[in-house]
């Protein structure tokens, strides 16, 4: 079970986990030992409500195919168990943050004094440069 929020869980069967070897340098037990893991998650055919379904569809994520398969790729760790807890934890992660409400702008205007501390300044440094000229005799 990976639980999203207090409402919203995901089954076990709903996510499927396959070994895969990791890429990278060679070493000791590289091309032996399988311990990348592949996460597959497929979104429209999950228990999650049609909200949070809705809100993964349109996000733009190149981790998220058109049909709407999550695919993620975990092979930070030598071992596939703390491979598999990373993997888990960034879909839930890439769940909640597509469902996570953004605070909408609210466009704000300069107040009246700094308005006139910007006209100031501006005054300031045109007069420097206005003293850079030539000196005549």
């Amino acid at each position: 079970m990976l639980t999203i929020s207090n409402t919203v869980e995901l089954a076990d069967w709903e996510i499927e986990i396959t070994q895969i070897r990791a890429q990278g340098a060679g070493g000791q037990n590289v091309n032996k030992v399988a311990s990348a893991v592949h996460l597959r998650f497929d979104i429209p055919g999950s228990s999650l409500p049609s909200f949070y379904k809705e809100r993964l569809m349109a996000l733009s994520d190149q981790r998220i195919s058109k049909e709407g398969v999550v695919i993620i790729k975990a092979q930070s760790y030598r071992t596939l168990e703390q491979n598999k807890e990373d993997a888990l934890q960034r879909l839930k992660t890439l769940i909640q943050g597509a469902v996570k409400q953004e605070k909408t702008r609210r466009p704000t205007r300069p107040t009246k004094s700094a308005k006139r501390r910007r006209v100031e300044s501006k005054t300031r440094r045109g007069k420097t440069k206005a003293l850079r000229g030539k000196v005549e005799p």
